[in-house]
């Protein structure tokens, strides 16, 4: 039996007073890049992969960011595509889409979510073979 679960682990990315109001910067997570946004006017934190999925370039966290029908946006500082900033989803109808990640602010420090995927390969067959040497141990006692 093969059993996989994805849990989130937070990672720290800055100081609050780091990231300019209603702007964004950008934070490295091991080999990713991610664009991180406060949006003050509306009291809120969004997290998105920082590469423009249409021409592949580094610059989300330079875009400006604004709301469209009430719906957060972010838009590409050099093609102006718009992606929203809660699902990610291109807002000019193509079907090129954004990574998205949770955010927390803790006492001023700003958390990030990534999602890890956390495999137990035939972990019925373990348990079975744990329990096989526990009682092996049991009657060599």
């Amino acid at each position: 039996m093969k059993t996989e679960t994805t849990a989130i682990t937070w990672f720290y990315a800055c100081i609050a007073d780091d990231v300019p109001e209603n702007g964004g910067v950008c934070v490295k997570y091991n080999d990713d890049q991610v664009a991180l946004f406060h949006f003050t006017r509306r009291g809120e934190w969004y997290a998105t992969q920082n590469e423009c999925p249409h021409r592949q370039q580094m610059a989300l966290s330079r875009g400006m960011i604004g709301a469209q029908n009430d719906e957060p946006k972010v838009a590409c500082p050099f093609h102006k595509k718009t992606f929203s900033l809660k699902t990610g989803e291109c807002l000019n109808g193509d079907e090129c889409s954004l990574k998205t990640y949770p955010v927390k602010v803790e006492n001023g420090r700003v958390f990030i979510g990534v999602s890890i995927e956390l495999k137990m390969v035939n972990s019925d067959k373990k348990i079975q073979e744990c329990n096989a040497r526990d009682d092996d141990s049991s009657k060599a006692a």
